[in-house]
């Protein structure tokens, strides 16, 4: 089939990449001439394991295109696929902006009949004002069908290729068997292939953000009461996550959700409940549980070394919000750095694959290093925000020789209490006796 995918973010070119590999022709769109440029060069602009062999791959067997010329891309497409961003308003809700100029640059492009798809995440309503959109601006026939994207960072293409579920939200049997001629491989072991009214897929990707976000702050609040009554919330989690009812995914505690989904997508799923005379009051508060975790964890180091924090250095190892991704979108090393910066620290930085990203965040005011240990120099403490697997194991003999005080912050949980104050190390993670 002949695929059109407007915006070549994460969501657009991992869609993007992958429905190529499925067997379609498809044309990547985007506004941004540089980006599209290296992107002809196989140069892929964010880190996907998996994503840029599989770019390479398609596009030299002709399958994948890239281009910035969207009425072409369109007139050649049977499908279109709208994956632009939806940035947060100041109110907490989806801007459309984006989405809206797309569907109407779509509609001005069409040449017949058209499946327009809402790939990227948007709030209940939105497949109406697209719809409305292009009926102002041409007279061929068309339908809007949502079709939301649950990707994980770091475990992206395998999420789109191996799905839990398709979701399709149309209102029209022939764009709903077309959908389904798109994601026919993944009939061949199971159906996979969730059909549904546009609204309640629209509402399917908000409400399963929330309720993973919802389960991380539970298990946070849960951890910062161990931590007061003297329990384990590793025991905690272990006892509870067994209950198949319950499951072990999302209930690790530490310094909340980041991303560009989750915090967004909370936020968005609560203005629509204001829009509606609907009291999200769950969701209200697992957003103020997952601020208010960070400043926590922050409150552990003014703790331990004062508020005033001149003359400190700190050593951090992690920026990216989660491990196998260089994203940084509110991502808790950004609150960290921020609040220590603000205190008059110093901060000696190392992430695997996210410094470039961080450098456009925090410029010359933090040192960035190139490999872990580098950043304990002169250090006064070791901070961990991210579980990148090479931060699991560390020579702890060589960071307490390393740092100017034996002391590490751990916002993920990563190490042993007791092996830790056996070492002559002073540690501090959450949810923990840390008196033991």
């Amino acid at each position: 089939m002949n695929i059109s995918v407007i915006g070549t973010g994460y969501v657009g070119l991992v869609a993007g990449a992958c429905l190529a590999d499925l067997g379609n022709n498809v044309i990547c769109v985007d506004n941004n001439e540089a980006k599209i440029n290296q992107l002809k060069k196989g140069v892929i602009p964010i880190f996907e394991p998996g994503l840029e062999e599989l770019v390479r791959t398609n596009a030299n067997e002709g399958r994948l295109e890239f281009s910035v010329d969207l009425y072409s891309a369109v007139q050649k497409s049977e499908v279109c696929f709208i994956a632009v961003g939806t940035p947060q308003d100041k109110d907490g809700s989806a801007d459309l902006r984006y989405v809206l100029e797309v569907a109407k640059s779509i509609a001005k492009a069409m040449n017949g009949y058209k499946v327009i798809v809402d790939k990227s995440t948007v709030p209940v309503g939105t497949a109406e004002k697209v719809a409305e959109i292009i009926r102002q601006n041409t007279n061929y026939e068309f339908d809007v069908v949502s079709n939301p994207e649950f990707l994980k960072q770091g475990n992206a293409v395998d999420d789109f290729l191996y799905p839990d579920r398709v979701v399709i939200g149309s209102n029209s049997e022939k764009a709903s068997k077309i959908m389904q001629d798109i994601y026919s491989p993944f009939l061949r072991t199971a159906n996979r292939i969730i059909i549904m009214d546009v609204k309640s897929a629209e509402m399917t990707k908000y409400a399963a953000n929330s309720f993973l976000a919802t389960k991380i702050s539970f298990i946070n609040e849960i951890a910062n009461l161990c931590e007061k009554v003297g329990a384990d919330a590793e025991m905690v989690r272990i006892g509870i996550s067994t209950d198949s009812r319950i499951g072990n995914k999302f209930l690790f505690p530490g310094l909340g959700y980041g991303g560009s989904c989750f915090p967004k997508d909370v936020k968005a799923l609560i203005k629509t409940g204001e829009e509606n005379n609907c009291e999200m009051s769950i969701i209200k508060s697992a957003d103020n549980t997952n601020q208010m975790q960070r400043q926590l964890f922050i409150n552990k180091i003014t703790n331990r070394f004062g508020q005033d924090l001149k003359g400190k250095t700190f050593a951090i190892w992690g920026l990216s919000f989660k491990p196998k991704t260089d994203d940084m979108r509110e991502a808790p090393a950004i609150t960290v750095i921020n609040s220590l910066l603000e205190k008059g620290a110093k901060i000696n930085a190392y992430d695997p694959k996210a410094t470039e990203v961080a450098k456009t965040i925090f410029g010359d005011k933090i040192t960035y290093s190139e490999k872990s240990y580098y950043a304990l120099t002169d250090a006064d403490a070791l901070i961990v925000l991210t579980e990148w697997n090479e931060f699991r194991r560390p020579d702890f003999e060589k960071i307490k020789a390393t740092l100017k005080s034996s002391v590490i912050f751990d916002g993920r949980n990563l190490y042993n209490v007791v092996r830790l104050k056996e070492m002559g190390i002073e540690y501090y993670c959450i949810g923990k006796n840390q008196e033991i």
